[in-house]
């Protein structure tokens, strides 16, 4: 993709495509926002679509990983 992720579809698009390139991807909140640049409302946003939708899962030590190893 081109420049920068300007719509929540294109950073959803991103962050699963990082996910799914990274097998055992495990990342907190702060690293989204770290890893992406991220403000923490744009954050929270997405991750809560990701874990919404069942991409990703929350373990119990506050990573999110993808909810099911095959897809």
């Amino acid at each position: 993709m081109a420049g920068d992720p300007s719509t929540i579809v294109d950073w959803l698009r991103v962050i699963r495509s990082e996910y799914l390139e990274i097998p055992g991807l495990q990342l907190t909140k702060a690293d989204f926002q770290r890893l992406w640049g991220l403000e923490p409302h744009l954050c929270d946003a997405l991750v809560d679509a990701l874990v919404a939708t069942s991409f990703l899962r929350k373990t119990v030590r506050g990573l999110y990983v993808l909810a099911s190893p095959v897809r």
